[in-house]
């Protein structure tokens, strides 16, 4: 099994990716970057996990501020252009698709959906990563699971708590997409497809399950069986191949 997996532009983040989805499993990991410019060298990896990392530019969700709070000093542009293709080229090939923090916001912008730019003083004090000595630190809150969706399928669950390092989320859902989970304080935090028969699975989530270790939650349903159900669904996609 391989999973195309993009970089999150800071290599210890993205390591933490790699140990949340290998495990003690036999899965080969591709690292997709812009830089690197490899969507098209290695199109048989059998999924996709789209990772966090820098805000979208606001021109990809139809807005002209570029100045906001918390935006960053330098958008990257190439890498927002680069996986979109890569998301809509999984899309093409059938490919089981994870999306997540970043990735989340990013899969909604494709389907025409757009973000807050900033939710507010008020609620980054819930939400956004702080930084101490050098070192981010995340936020945790409780979070609503929608009945019947996906997601409170793999969870087994209507109510849990996730970690949190965003200060953007999503204004509109973009088309063809369902909510399945809020924040206590109403921010939407997870989408699936609103028809996903026929169609292969998506899974998108605001918060960061693959380092959720360092709240000694790995085994939680919203990092272990979040990671077990998409390994799962990528062999049940392979076997269809």
């Amino acid at each position: 099994m391989t999973i195309g997996l993009t970089h999150t532009g800071i290599e210890e983040k993205h390591q933490n990716y790699i140990k949340w989805l290998t495990g003690n499993d036999d899965i080969e990991i591709i690292q997709l970057s812009e830089q690197d410019n490899n969507r098209n060298t290695r199109k048989n990896y059998d999924a996709l996990i789209l990772s966090g990392g820098v805000d979208i530019h606001p021109k990809f969700y139809k807005s002209k501020k570029i100045n906001y709070s918390h935006s960053p000093k330098k958008f990257n542009e190439k890498r927002d252009e680069f996986e979109m293709a890569l998301f809509r080229l999984a899309q093409k090939t059938n490919k089981p698709v994870l999306g997540i923090c970043r990735g989340f916001q990013l899969i909604n912008c494709i389907y025409n959906g757009t973000l807050k730019q900033d939710i507010g003083a008020e609620q980054n004090k819930i939400h956004k990563a702080e930084i101490i000595n050098h070192i981010q630190k995340d936020k945790a809150h409780g979070l609503d699971i929608e009945q019947g969706t996906i997601l409170q399928d793999i969870v087994q669950a209507g109510r849990l708590v996730v970690n949190s390092a965003h200060h953007q989320t999503i204004d509109k859902p973009g088309e063809g997409l369902k909510v399945n989970c809020q924040s206590d304080d109403g921010l939407i935090e997870g989408f699936e497809r609103k028809h996903p028969n026929g169609s292969p699975f998506l899974l998108a989530v605001q918060w960061h399950p693959e380092r959720m270790y360092k709240f000694n939650l790995e085994g939680s349903p919203v990092s272990k069986a979040i990671r077990d159900r998409f390994i799962e669904e990528v062999k049940k996609s392979i076997t269809k191949k």
